[in-house]
């Protein structure tokens, strides 16, 4: 009976080895072109902002508030869901995960918050609805 005690914290890495390689393959598979990530990473001070106004907006609904304040978590955290070391994904990951969650908090709350907390130029805010790919919202 105890001799196989080692089962049991060998089927929890396993699961979460598991677990973490289908994230990996999804946030490949979602993974925005080349084009988009520069485009992303020009956009990131205005996207800090609009994430930290959405989350601050008593109107914003309050799942959509939670989903951003982790945002906000996950981005001030130095540890990363996929390590940088690790080609095309390692650095893409965090504007992969920005763009999953504006999208859905824009799904939630409506294209006109985003809109009205995005504190960049026209131009940017196009480039942000690409990058999400929100162009039918």
């Amino acid at each position: 009976m105890w001799s196989d005690w080692w089962t049991i914290p060998a089927g929890i890495v396993g699961g979460l080895v598991l677990v973490w390689a289908v994230l990996v393959a999804t946030l490949y598979l979602t993974k925005p072109g080349e084009y988009d990530l520069k485009e992303a990473m020009r956009l990131l001070p205005d996207l800090i902002r609009l994430v930290k106004r959405l989350a601050a907006d008593p109107d914003t609904p309050r799942g959509v508030r939670i989903r951003l304040a982790l945002l906000l978590l996950y981005l001030a955290l130095p540890i990363d869901l996929i390590p940088d070391f690790i080609p095309v994904l390692g650095y893409a990951d965090d504007a992969i995960i920005v763009a999953l969650v504006l999208r859905s908090a824009t799904r939630s709350a409506g294209p006109d918050a985003m809109a009205k907390h995005w504190p960049g130029t026209p131009e940017g805010l196009i480039a942000l609805k690409r990058l999400c790919r929100l162009n039918d919202v």
